[in-house]
């Protein structure tokens, strides 16, 4: 007969293990930042290669308004592209993550390493059947069998290992699914999901402006103190999709906390589809699916942020944010993807410009399912 699963005597390991030192091995990889931008000396080279945050508005428009704008050279975009999915010959690296015989995920042969400390949470059944070269794969404990159980579980792990191992830890959970819209297995840490290679959903919404015949699009800069990607270029609005919410619901709310849009119109965004990348760096595999929202928005209004996240917003017209996304990479990287996407819908990219088709199915090189 099988044992019960005790989790007291699962919180003693974990705590015992935690007081252990981590490994001195353990190789970090955080968003590092260039120099400051000079507008004196924005030569193709520089502009393509910056990725500091300590840029102004100012900046941007000298950027987007300088010479050798050809609208029909897609290089620019193919360069945001690639480097939303680099490293796909590095997958041969990963294992699977199976729960309930479902490849949710992968994790690094080197982070699994990690993993193997906490023998009443992960196991590593040797088979090749899922193809892997390592010839085993990760799972939870059979004596985990709740999605509570299997949250609680994983959460402990987590932050055993810490910010030393997982940076950015934010009390923020995901579903862990094998495909969209599938039973939930159990969830899973925000900042972890990329260690554990599962496959992660947002919401990115373009809001908009017609003037005169002419498309604008309000973009933010994040805040100097927001953990990942501090001070760059942003969508007006961008979530997470956090386990227990639907996607119409998250854009809502984050419309309300990011730009102070109300209800009333935020309502009328509409769907308009999703890109996909995978991305692997170091330890970390993202897999992630952006579903796509247009918002076109009254000419007199003006997002006000309420939640911190934002240091400020400006409407810029949507060539000039075209050549920002071309010659430099001030935008967070995924939030180029999406606006990619609306240069399509609107028209913008056209398919003349050589290189259309390609460009438009690399928006989807990640598993979009």
């Amino acid at each position: 007969m099988a044992m019960a699963f005790n989790h007291t005597h699962h919180l003693a390991s974990l705590t015992s293990l935690c007081n252990s030192t981590l490994s001195s091995s353990i190789l970090l990889k955080f968003p590092f930042r260039s120099l400051p931008l000079s507008p004196t000396r924005y030569s193709s080279r520089t502009i393509k290669s910056a990725t500091s945050s300590s840029f102004t508005w100012e900046d941007v428009f000298q950027i987007s308004q300088s010479q050798h704008n050809d609208s029909s050279d897609l290089q620019g975009f193919f360069d945001k592209i690639n480097l939303c999915n680099r490293n796909s010959e590095k997958h041969s690296e990963f294992v699977p993550f199976v729960v309930v015989d479902q490849i949710v995920g992968y994790v690094h042969n080197g982070f699994a390493d990690h993993l193997r400390r906490f023998a009443d949470v992960f196991i590593f059944p040797k088979n090749n059947s899922h193809g892997c070269r390592f010839g085993y794969h990760v799972t939870l404990h059979p004596m985990l069998r709740t999605p509570e159980v299997m949250t609680s579980a994983v959460e402990d792990v987590v932050k055993c290992l810490g910010e030393e191992l997982i940076p950015g830890i934010r009390n923020e959970l995901y579903p862990v699914t094998s495909c969209f819209g599938t039973p939930v297995f159990f969830s899973l840490e925000r900042a972890a999901a990329p260690y554990f290679g599962i496959k992660a959903y947002g919401v990115h919404m373009n809001g908009y402006v017609e003037r005169d015949g002419q498309k604008y699009l309000w973009i933010g800069k994040r805040s100097e103190l927001k953990p990942t990607y501090p001070g760059m270029l942003d969508h007006l609005v961008a979530g997470g999709l956090p386990h227990g919410i639907p996607c119409g619901e998250n854009l809502v709310k984050e419309c309300e906390e990011e730009a102070g849009i109300p209800k009333s119109i935020s309502s009328e965004a509409i769907p308009v589809g999703a890109v996909s990348y995978m991305d692997i760096d170091g330890y970390r595999f993202k897999r992630d699916v952006l579903f796509c929202y247009d918002l076109k928005l009254p000419e007199d209004f003006t997002p006000k942020n309420q939640d911190g996240e934002v240091a400020s917003f400006k409407l810029i017209p949507v060539t000039l944010v075209a050549n920002v996304i071309r010659r430099t990479q001030l935008f967070k990287a995924n939030c180029n993807l999406v606006i990619i996407d609306f240069l399509f819908r609107h028209g913008y990219i056209r398919p003349e410009d050589f290189g259309y088709l390609k460009l438009l199915e690399s928006l989807r090189s990640g598993d979009c399912s």
